[in-house]
């Protein structure tokens, strides 16, 4: 796919929903006793895979293409589906899915993509086997397929997380729900917060001091209306592009600022970013963000900030390349497993394009600034290279061509007619 080309952006836009809350809102409200509602749903591949998930275990759930009404069963009311659940590439999907799976007492197994089913499962595997569930991979590994035989009597853990991982903790959380007894998880980092946040706002009990988590168990949620912001690393995108090109003004609506999330603004801020947040919701965590053509300096991004903008590293290594100096990432090692390696793969893709990136073996070192170029690069089958790897043509004067395009589609259905638009000069919704 040939790669929109600009000389600057302008506009509104309206980023989809956040791809973490929407996760968990059909998570929570298929565990939840009664209907829940939930609008500003991200129809993006991922969370549909959670979805569908669902579904297959029995819990009714319809869209009417404004409102997702899910009819909760508790944790009790799962049922055991008909085949193996598809899972595509959603990592949130079955990492979490493994921790609620552990608690039934059947049988399930899921499975992915080739991407997916390349990435390690232990981290997850490890602690709910320690509270009595049976979990495998494939051929005895830990990749999927996974089988999770579930254990109706699980056992409360002590468990100090070895990485900084949402994923993981939000997994061991859904299992510490339907254990008798308290369950405590120390993170090694704060990570993000929404599986908390969530369980306080279905109607349980979750204490955290410091990176101290204590869940009791067993416990019952009731359904709720959840309306989800946007997502603040698909905002991240469309931030960075405004930073680093000519002539460019970019309002961002309705993103999320939950603060375990704002990694990306801190970083834009400390780089000297233009930027201002306002017409702040409270309740929802969101806000307006108005962001224009900046001169940016380079940083050092590294300790308890990377588990916040984790998602973000490879747009913010673009960044870092129209950054006067040099920018060091460390303590990324989480990157290795996502998607794709992304260490490499952003170094690798950006240098295609003439970026001085140097991967590393926690990160990346990039100097700045540099004139990239046009050429031929790939996602990888990974959205968030894919996303990147747009922004970076937007910088070139030659054409840009991006194999595997599709991959945008897991998070971001729209992306690049939202980017033609602010090309254009418009307003996106």
């Amino acid at each position: 796919m040939k790669l929109v080309k600009a000389t600057h952006l302008n506009g509104t836009i309206a980023v989809p929903a956040d791809k973490s809350i929407s996760h968990r809102s059909i998570m929570f409200g298929a565990l939840a006793n009664g209907t829940t509602t939930v609008r500003n749903f991200l129809r993006g591949e991922d969370c549909y895979s959670t979805l569908h998930a669902f579904q297959k275990l029995g819990v009714p759930i319809s869209d009417d293409g404004e409102t997702i009404t899910i009819e909760g069963q508790g944790f009790a009311g799962l049922k055991a589906a008909e085949s193996a659940i598809d899972i595509g590439n959603s990592g949130t999907t079955i990492r979490l899915m493994m921790g609620i799976l552990a608690g039934q007492s059947f049988e399930t197994t899921m499975y992915g993509d080739d991407s997916l089913n390349r990435r390690p499962m232990n981290r997850v595997m490890l602690p709910l086997r320690e509270m009595g569930a049976h979990l495998t991979g494939d051929q005895d590994t830990e990749f999927p397929p996974i089988t999770v035989t579930g254990n109706g009597s699980l056992r409360p853990i002590t468990y100090a997380m070895p990485v900084a991982s949402a994923q993981v903790k939000s997994a061991i959380i859904f299992a510490a729900l339907q254990a008798a007894g308290t369950s405590t998880i120390i993170e090694k980092e704060a990570s993000r917060n929404h599986t908390e946040e969530m369980i306080r706002q279905f109607g349980g009990e979750i204490t955290t001091e410091g990176k101290t988590i204590t869940v009791t168990g067993p416990q019952s949620l009731q359904g709720q209306e959840v309306i989800v912001p946007g997502d603040i690393s698909s905002a991240a995108f469309f931030l960075t592009a405004a930073a680093i090109m000519p002539e460019s003004q970019v309002t961002l609506t309705n993103v999320g600022i939950n603060p375990t999330r704002t990694g990306i603004l801190e970083v834009l801020e400390e780089m000297g970013a233009e930027m201002s947040i306002h017409d702040q919701d409270v309740q929802n965590q969101s806000a307006t963000i108005d962001i224009r053509s900046s001169q940016l300096t380079a940083i050092t991004i590294s300790g308890d900030i990377i588990p916040r903008l984790i998602d973000e590293l490879p747009i913010i290594a673009l960044l870092a390349t129209q950054a006067h100096g040099t920018t060091v990432i460390k303590d990324a090692e989480e990157l290795k497993v996502k998607e794709t390696n992304r260490i490499d793969a952003t170094a690798e893709e950006l240098q295609k394009l003439g970026a001085d990136i140097t991967p590393t073996a926690d990160g990346l070192i990039i100097h700045g600034p540099t004139k990239l170029h046009g050429g031929q690069v790939s996602s990888r089958g990974d959205h968030r290279i894919g996303m990147m790897l747009q922004i970076a043509a937007l910088l070139t004067d030659e054409d840009v061509e991006l194999d595997r395009a599709e991959a945008v589609a897991v998070s971001y259905p729209h992306f690049f007619d939202d980017v033609t638009t602010l090309a254009q000069g418009g307003e996106a919704k």
